[in-house]
């Protein structure tokens, strides 16, 4: 199998399939072996015919009577499932709007970048690497400097260009950014009424396929061969409730500061065309967390925001409040990153690119973060799991609650104004023109 072609060989996946199932609650444990037999034979010869046919199984099982939680994917049943009481927010300050934007772009590249050498780094690896660097707990880059010889050739070549003194002048191209100016550009183009197809549409026109990662590669399959939303997010795809959708909603809540629930909506229609379930409520939730974080006075206020949007018995919003929890009850943030270990498993692929599993990391970094950027991002990043979705997302944040002007120059410095892309028209853009192009979109 060509190596490109992960994340479109369904019967492979067969086992992520049947966990899927079982996250949903449906009664498949009689199917385990059948999977896995399944999956391991496809390695030699073509089982898409018995894929499709354990495919309609999983999917048509029973749900168990004693499922606890609602989670509908469609937008009406989700407005119906929320129940919090979204907070009430000052307007945010105009004169503050261009610093804010300008640091939730700068926040998103910077907490990116720390996150990009080391990931897929699990723990055991990660943290013995980061002390080597004279680096842990984190509160810098990791540098290329800090490594004899030895270092990078045990990681790999693909991480030369991603360490923070090796960089080409800019920030590398990444799927965490990619998505987020791909969105400056759907809204430019269709205008913020945009459906979820035209998003579909976006993506067949400017981004290429094999920038696409799990349920985003899954979805542009589905689309290249004619499907139209929500189809392309359930036709063989099991991957659509991981991490996917979760780091494509920044900009939806860049470009509606202070209102959340607007944030929000915008974050569904991206969303629906790749992803269900939890999946769709972990963008919804970070785009409405970035938009509350414009004027929001503190974190917790932040996360009760961004929970006010999606449904309160999902498990999602029970995984968040656990988190919430547990600063309330004292918990220091090395015993929180325990906790989510202990119940997430770092290498197990589904547990590791979850929706959930992140969103527990990134609710914690910025719960522990106490506000302060670096504190924040490193946070999330040395905790393993998805590393530069989660530092990204949380800089996304912070960087609008504080400002670009509050952001310390070691962050910024390295990337030097600049970001490459892989989108059509965007090849290389400087934070100058995405935050002016941002701003320009608010006040149209």
């Amino acid at each position: 199998m060509l190596e490109q072609q992960a994340w479109m060989q369904y019967a492979k996946e067969l086992p992520l399939e049947w966990r899927q199932a079982m996250d949903e609650g449906r009664e498949v444990e009689d199917l385990w072996e059948i999977c896995r037999w399944a999956a391991k034979r496809a390695e030699q010869e073509d089982c898409a015919g018995i894929a499709l046919e354990l495919r309609k199984k999983l999917l048509d099982a029973p749900v168990r009577a004693e499922y606890p939680y609602d989670e509908p994917s469609g937008l009406a049943g989700i407005l119906e499932a929320r129940s919090q009481t979204p907070p009430q927010l000052p307007k945010p300050d105009e004169a503050a709007l261009p610093d804010r934007i300008a640091g939730a772009w700068a926040g998103r590249i910077s907490g990116c970048l720390l996150g990009k050498p080391v990931e897929g780094m699990r723990s055991e690896t990660l943290v013995p690497l980061l002390r080597r660097s004279a680096n842990y707990p984190m509160d810098r880059y990791i540098m290329r400097r800090d490594f004899d010889d030895a270092v990078p050739a045990l990681l790999g070549d693909r991480l030369h260009s991603c360490w923070a003194d090796t960089l080409d002048d800019c920030a590398p191209a990444d799927d965490d950014t990619n998505y987020t100016v791909l969105a400056l550009k759907l809204v430019k183009t269709y205008g913020p009424d945009f459906r979820p197809n035209d998003v579909l549409e976006g993506w067949l026109s400017w981004l290429p396929m094999f920038a696409a990662c799990t349920a985003e590669r899954a979805a542009y399959r589905n689309a290249a061969m004619g499907m139209y939303a929500p189809e392309t997010a359930l036709f063989c795809n099991p991957y659509r409730e991981w991490i996917g959708a979760q780091i494509r909603g920044d900009f939806f809540g860049y470009l509606n500061p202070g209102n959340p629930e607007r944030a929000a909506e915008m974050a569904w229609r991206d969303a629906s065309i790749s992803h269900v379930k939890n999946g769709i409520y972990g963008e919804m939730f970070a785009s409405a967390m970035i938009a509350a974080a414009a004027s929001a006075g503190d974190t917790e206020e932040v996360i009760r925001a961004g929970l006010s949007q999606i449904p309160e018995n999902c498990r999602l919003a029970r995984a968040v409040e656990d988190v919430l929890s547990w600063r309330r009850k004292g918990v220091s943030a090395k015993e929180a990153i325990k906790y989510i270990h202990a119940h997430w498993d770092e290498h197990n692929p589904h547990d590791w690119c979850h929706t959930i599993s992140n969103a527990m990391i990134v609710t914690m970094a910025l719960l522990y973060g106490e506000q302060d950027f670096g504190k924040s991002v490193c946070l999330a990043v040395q905790s393993a799991f998805d590393t530069d979705c989660n530092g990204a997302t949380v800089g996304s944040v912070i960087g609008m609650m504080n400002g670009a002007s509050a952001i310390p120059a070691q962050w910024t410095e390295p990337w030097g104004g600049k970001l490459a892309t892989s989108i059509e028209g965007y090849n290389l853009v400087t934070l100058e023109e995405l935050t002016k192009e941002t701003l320009a979109l608010i006040n149209a």
